[in-house]
């Protein structure tokens, strides 16, 4: 069964194409898979149909062959994020199949093998970094979550806090992690591990859901206030 993922929460745009199949333990085996990513903030739009078509193109399926899609639905920017939560939801319409939404976060932090607790950090622009705490079993305990890097950074510190940080806004704002086992290893989220996340709902036939963002605060863009009388 073949997944495609999409995601467009951060600088870079990640696309993927899995063939998933469920063993007979009930287990998920992962086939043939294909995955594209480049990283430019500006240009979401014009390079995700590019990445679609080279995930297909690797493995030789056409898009009627996809069965489902999983998008993270952020946290991140407005303008990049909605592009690929609106790609995923026509595509999904188009194709008449399943899209699931999961959490951009998730999909950087569940691609850590290592044991051990540990903090997903993303660039949120403003100078503030979006976050989440995971567990040693992947689960996600705490966010996410939207602060400055300092503000993070003395939360750490206050609650005594150890374990590593990951993800591409602790590589960015690492002079603020001091004491702590900064990983520039996977920095933005990986699409495979979006089609992991959403395997067993994949599998199981779940519903279609609504794709709904993790925005976390307003948009950078707001509609003009009213015009200053500028006539007597």
């Amino acid at each position: 069964m073949l997944v495609l993922a999409l995601d467009t929460s951060s600088p870079a745009v990640s696309v993927g194409l899995v063939d998933l199949e469920r063993e007979d333990d009930g287990g998920v085996r992962w086939g043939r898979s294909a995955t594209w990513q480049q990283v430019d903030p500006r240009r979401h739009g014009e390079l995700l149909a590019t990445g679609i078509q080279a995930v297909l193109a690797e493995l030789r399926a056409s898009r009627a062959s996809v069965r489902a899609l999983a998008v993270g639905v952020g946290p991140g920017p407005f303008t990049g994020l909605r592009v690929g939560i609106v790609t995923g939801l026509a595509m999904a319409d188009a194709l008449d199949v399943p899209v699931y939404g999961c959490c951009s976060l998730d999909a950087v932090g569940a691609w850590d093998d290592e044991p051990g607790p540990r903090l997903v950090v993303a660039d949120a622009r403003r100078k503030e970094v979006y976050w989440a705490e995971y567990a040693d079993d992947d689960e996600r305990i705490a966010g996410p979550s939207v602060m400055t890097p300092e503000a993070l950074a003395t939360a750490l510190r206050e609650t005594g806090w150890r374990g590593r940080v990951v993800g591409d806004g602790a590589v960015r704002y690492a002079q603020h992690f001091g004491g702590h086992d900064v990983r520039g290893d996977v920095r933005y989220p990986d699409p495979e591990a979006l089609v992991l996340l959403a395997a067993r709902r994949v599998l199981d036939g779940a519903p279609s859901e609504p794709l709904t963002p993790l925005y976390l605060r307003r948009p950078d863009a707001v509609p003009p206030s009213a015009g200053k009388r500028v006539t007597a």
